[in-house]
């Protein structure tokens, strides 16, 4: 059994940075591709970023790439996400999540299969 449990999120202007923490519990952490997931208000979940077990693969969704960061500790338990330069429309749900499968980073919800709770984000104009 996994427990996830981000932090880090809040109301900014756009512009500005957040950097968002999960920490996770369980000994297969170290071993698991991890994600970043988002969703805002009347839409559907949609991936955000992920990264490998060791985190020397990462993956990005067009919309972020380029501002947002992804890194792990497997020391800590931990993954983060370095949100910079944001806009009105990153506002939203961030969840992180465990990848079940092995291999490459993926981008699809249905793979992982430990979620957190949630935190939200929320980007004024």
């Amino acid at each position: 059994q996994v427990q996830l449990v981000e932090s880090g999120g809040g109301l900014v202007q756009a512009g500005a940075s957040l950097r968002l923490s999960c920490a996770a519990s369980g000994r297969t952490f170290s071993s698991k591709n991890m994600g970043w997931f988002r969703q805002a208000p009347g839409k559907e979940r949609e991936f955000v970023a992920g990264i490998s077990w060791s985190g020397g693969s990462t993956l990005y969704a067009d919309s972020v790439k380029g501002r947002f960061t992804i890194s792990r500790d497997n020391a800590k338990n931990t993954v983060y996400l370095q949100m910079n330069s944001l806009k009105p429309e990153d506002t939203a749900v961030y969840y992180c999540a465990v990848d079940s499968s092995w291999g490459p980073v993926l981008i699809h919800e249905y793979n992982y299969n430990y979620w957190g709770q949630g935190t939200q984000v929320t980007v004024s104009s």
